[in-house]
């Protein structure tokens, strides 16, 4: 009889440690999970470090120098700056695909006056720039005002400013040499120094100092604020007192002014202006390094610093996979596992605010 009381005491308590080890299991994860959705670039950043490891591994020193870890830094300067501008458009829960093109034709427009009409690069670069804010400044207005899907909003304006860009160049590429010697302020981006062995471009200074500045923006003041609470829930953002027209219509003209800023960069690292730019995708570019950097595709969630992350991400999967000799399609493939991951880890998360 002791003995059967003894027997079930000892199964009473391994069922009581079981319980525990697993409560303990369940508590990490749910702790994990909390300090993923309050520090949404955290995941990026972490992918950023396993990436480096995992091909400074496989390629060795060459890797882990600081010119190959500088070039990587130029080659997504672009990439970078544009995923920042659509950025601002994910988290208030749309999407721009007109963001490349806005680019283009905003480099096509400074081109032109400068180099074309012979205007002082100095009033052509504004002139591009205020070209990019107009056309964000219509993309807002139809989202906010005509109330039109962003997506058929912006594929819309994708198909008018393509046609725009090309009618208005008449496709004519603008030569790095006419460049140069009439208006060189277009390739002040281009303009590279060194620290230590590390090779660095005023492009790359450009990017950085651009994310920062929208980081503090988006975290520290009052209109960043808006633009997560508009992403989150219109509603209730309109409920709170949030004039959520005018904060749209600020976030995409932001956007398209950012994208002619990329098309300023764009050029000092091209040295030509062609109007055949609009056919590289640097809008799903942008965006994929938007989503691989942690933005919610639903909007209201994410840190504008994952972008940059995500933009490096792409960046060290190219450039490794470039060293190891591979396949071009392999880097294709592992983006698209990235962006698949990254969409599965964001809808986990948000599990915690659910």
């Amino acid at each position: 009889m002791a003995q059967a009381q003894e027997f079930e005491k000892v199964l009473s308590d391994s069922d009581k440690s079981v319980a525990s080890f697993d409560e303990h299991g369940v508590s990490l994860l749910r702790r994990v999970q909390h300090f993923l959705h309050g520090n949404p670039a955290a995941v990026p950043l972490i992918v950023l470090v396993l990436s480096i490891i995992i091909f400074g591994v496989a390629i060795g020193g060459r890797f882990f120098s600081s010119y190959t870890l500088t070039l990587i830094l130029q080659q997504i300067a672009v990439v970078g700056i544009l995923g920042a501008a659509q950025t601002l458009v994910i988290l208030t829960a749309g999407i721009d695909l007109s963001i490349g093109v806005v680019m283009v034709i905003s480099a096509v427009v400074m081109g032109n006056f400068a180099v074309g009409y012979g205007w002082p690069a100095i009033i052509a670069v504004p002139v591009g720039l205020l070209v990019g804010a107009l056309c964000g400044l219509l993309n807002g207005a139809l989202v906010a005002y005509v109330k039109l899907p962003p997506f058929i909003v912006t594929l819309g304006t994708w198909n008018v400013i393509m046609a725009t860009n090309f009618i208005y160049s008449a496709n004519e590429t603008i030569r790095e040499a006419d460049v140069s010697a009439q208006a060189p302020l277009l390739h002040l981006f281009g303009t590279s120094f060194k620290v230590g062995n590390a090779v660095l471009t005023l492009g790359v200074i450009a990017m950085v100092i651009l994310v920062l500045v929208l980081w503090y923006v988006l975290n520290h003041t009052a209109w960043g604020r808006h633009v997560y609470a508009v992403g989150d829930d219109p509603e209730a953002a309109k409920l709170s007192g949030i004039q959520t027209k005018k904060v749209l219509m600020a976030v995409y003209s932001l956007a398209g002014l950012i994208a002619a800023f990329a098309a300023w960069v764009a050029i000092g690292r091209n040295g030509s202006i062609s109007p055949s730019w609009a056919v590289t995708d640097y809008n799903l570019q942008a965006i994929t390094a938007t989503v691989i950097g942690g933005i919610s595709l639903f909007g209201g969630r994410g840190s504008i610093l994952g972008t940059l992350f995500g933009a490096m991400i792409v960046g060290v999967v190219s450039m490794g996979l470039n060293m190891l000799g591979a396949d071009p399609q392999w880097k294709v493939f592992l983006t698209g596992v990235l962006i698949i991951g990254a969409v599965a880890i964001d809808q986990w998360i948000r599990k915690v605010s659910a």
